[in-house]
């Protein structure tokens, strides 16, 4: 395996965790929106990785990949407030299923494991360095 290919893997790392923390951006952004019907409501959405494994000669690496963003399939919640504009004819409401604790811990999940695939980079570089460094 290349020595280089760890600048491929932790950039997949870091280019998962951004989808990820852009979908929760947007989820935190859509938590207090409110619909006239449940199907319309903001429903909370999540991206699905997979690993990547590539064969290369002399071994395999591995990768992440973004297959996809899905939405949750919970019941947003219904809210009586008859003097909303948005009120359907028996004066409810339907609110995103959005879990604002549960978004707040994946966005801190997504930042630290970006943090550490910034370290991979920078350990990773400073130790090539350091070896045509030793050739002097």
């Amino acid at each position: 395996m290349s020595l280089f290919k760890v600048f491929d893997i932790a950039g997949s790392g870091m280019s998962a965790q951004s989808v990820r923390l852009n979908t929760t951006a947007s989820n935190l952004a859509n938590a207090n929106s409110v619909s006239t019907t449940e199907e319309e409501a903001y429903r909370s959405r999540q991206p699905v990785f997979q690993t990547a494994l590539e064969q290369a000669r002399g071994g395999a690496s591995a990768g992440v990949r973004v297959l996809g963003v899905v939405e949750s399939n919970a019941t947003p919640q219904r809210l009586f407030e008859p003097g909303n504009p948005l009120a359907d004819e028996q004066g409810y409401v339907y609110k995103s299923n959005v879990n604002i604790a549960e978004e707040m811990a994946n966005m801190i999940s997504a930042s630290r494991s970006f943090q550490n695939n910034i370290e991979v980079l920078n350990t990773s570089k400073e130790l090539m360095l350091r070896t045509l460094n030793l050739g002097r």
